[in-house]
């Protein structure tokens, strides 16, 4: 029988998302399954004191090292890193991280086969890139190059006298000088990304995009989890769910923003999303993935834009949506086991 240990830095199941969600399908697929922390592995004796969900309760056990690792979570700090890099040399890990947005769009860029999807996209190495992107493009956005959930993400956009910068739903109306020593200081916290902005709006004027989901199967083979759209709150800049944004059924929103065409956009969405997370993955070498979450738009075109590769996409905001996420990570996890053992 298949062990899996689910791998997680809070020391309490109970505060880890999945983990009841994780025994409970465990069970459910004849898997024996447990929770544990880097600070309960004994490196030298190779065994886990772990935790396991029984007769509705999370109760300690001692384990030898399981099949396969579900990890969760990344390390909170140096001790809990070293511990990980230990068991993955000897354990299949199920999750690997795809890189900051600039690797995932270099390995894109270079493949040349998907490139027409990519945003023009530079480092902001100085304010000479982004205002050669301004005036190229007249709207650009700024991005963290390694942030998330939207965070410091800001806006610049060319007018006739002045530049004007969105962030965080303000508005700044900047000369070039006042431009130049703004994105010089935030240059100077931290590492960000500029792109060509694109217009992704429904028809009342908010913002929105797509997540594609997909996951692994039973058989290491890609499968779409779920697919759905994310619109922003009126006004915002970003359609991020975090950021006060919202969802709705797929069908609906596609059938009130595209009409007839909406049968053609669905498969659109649905093929992009397997053939691209197939080539993506071959682009790492010794590497596969479990789940992508891929973050994409249509403009007025509605021609297909890539925004971004999530390799943890989290929990789909669908019916449903934990379950079916951990029933595939189950079923994956035992073919990853199996895999490993015939290797």
């Amino acid at each position: 029988m298949t062990l899996i240990g689910m791998l997680h830095h809070r020391k309490d199941p109970i505060n880890a998302k999945k983990a009841y969600a994780f025994a409970i399908v465990a069970k459910g697929e004849g898997i024996d399954f447990f929770y544990f922390t880097p600070g309960k592995v004994d490196l030298k004796k190779k065994v886990i004191l772990g935790m396991a969900y029984e007769k509705g309760k999370w109760v300690e056990r001692k384990y030898s090292y399981p099949d396969v690792i579900y990890n969760a979570s990344a390390p909170v700090n140096d001790k809990m890193a070293k511990i990980t890099h230990e068991l993955s040399k000897i354990i299949p890990f199920t999750s690997h991280s795809v890189g900051d947005k600039l690797t995932v769009y270099n390995k894109v860029n270079q493949a040349k086969k998907f490139t027409q999807y990519l945003i023009p996209t530079s480092k902001l190495t100085s304010y000479k890139v982004l205002l050669d992107m301004v005036e190229r493009y007249k709207k650009i956005i700024v991005k963290p190059l390694s942030g998330h959930k939207g965070a410091g993400i800001f806006f610049v956009e060319k007018t006739d006298n002045y530049y004007e910068i969105s962030k965080n739903e303000q508005k700044l109306k900047l000369s070039e000088n006042q431009l130049i020593e703004f994105i010089e200081s935030q240059i100077s916290e931290g590492t960000y990304l500029v792109q060509k902005f694109i217009t992704c709006k429904i028809k009342s004027g908010n913002v929105y995009d797509f997540r594609l989901h997909v996951q692994k199967d039973g058989n290491g083979n890609w499968v779409i989890t779920s697919i759905y759209p994310r619109i922003g709150r009126k006004g915002s800049i970003v359609s991020n769910l975090g950021n006060g944004g919202y969802t709705c059924f797929t069908d609906i929103f596609l059938k009130q923003e595209f009409s007839d065409n909406y049968y053609n956009i669905q498969k659109h969405l649905e093929q992009f999303a397997l053939q691209f997370s197939n080539h993506f993955e071959s682009l790492y070498e010794d590497v596969l993935f479990d789940e992508l979450g891929l973050d994409v738009g249509l403009d007025k075109e509605n021609k297909l834009w890539l925004f971004e590769v999530n390799w943890r996409p989290g929990t789909p905001i669908t019916s449903n949506g934990e379950l079916n996420v951990v029933k595939n990570m189950i079923q994956y996890a035992r073919y990853l086991a199996n895999k490993s053992k015939q290797d």
